[in-house]
């Protein structure tokens, strides 16, 4: 198996350590007057997306995990698991709301969603990056209200909330960054 070393880490690089697989979100080469260099890192796990902090020191060694990707479209909330259907073999997998959990605001029926594979078994959601949604409550505007940069809450489709430009309405259809939860723009 591949491992990595600590001149090896850099941001989205995925590496094993105490058998759970993570991805560095941050990190930073720290060379002290004194004393060996060292790498300051916040790597998120696959398995929960909790982020945790870890220094690497020279000669530390990771593994690099074995982690594969597999389209599955969306299909409901049992009231328990979040559940998954295999485009090709209509098979159908469920995952629990905390393997989903920052993914999860992103659902909407029938969408297509990565899931994430470790050592054969499902751990995680990833969500597609840009996606688009309809507005369903957002504050009206006041006479006033300009576009220049201000933000006001709007709520998804899918119920996540977000911060949008004052002349977007309800009804709306408007496009999303996922992964930090951005409006992008308004769709016409």
């Amino acid at each position: 198996m591949a491992t990595i070393s600590m001149s090896d880490i850099k941001k989205n690089v995925r590496l094993v350590v105490n058998g759970v697989p993570y991805k560095v979100v941050e990190f930073q080469h720290v060379k002290p007057g004194k004393g060996a260099a060292f790498v300051r890192m916040k790597i998120k796990s696959f398995l929960n997306g909790k982020v945790v902090e870890k220094t690497v020191h020279a000669g530390d060694k990771f593994e690099v995990p074995e982690i594969t990707y597999k389209m599955m479209q969306y299909l409901y909330d049992d009231g328990e698991m979040y559940q998954f259907m295999d485009n090709e073999t209509y098979d159908q997998l469920g995952l629990s709301y905390e393997q989903c959990n920052d993914a999860a605001k992103w659902f909407k029926d029938g969408i297509n969603v990565d899931i994430i594979f470790y050592k054969g078994d499902a751990i995680s959601v990833a969500a597609p990056e840009i996606m688009e949604f309809v507005i369903t409550e957002t504050p009206p505007n006041f006479k006033g209200d300009t576009s220049s940069g201000s933000k006001k809450p709007a709520t998804l489709e899918s119920g996540a909330v977000i911060q949008v430009p004052y002349h977007v309405l309800e009804g709306d259809t408007v496009k999303v960054n996922t992964t930090d939860g951005e409006y992008l723009e308004k769709v016409k």
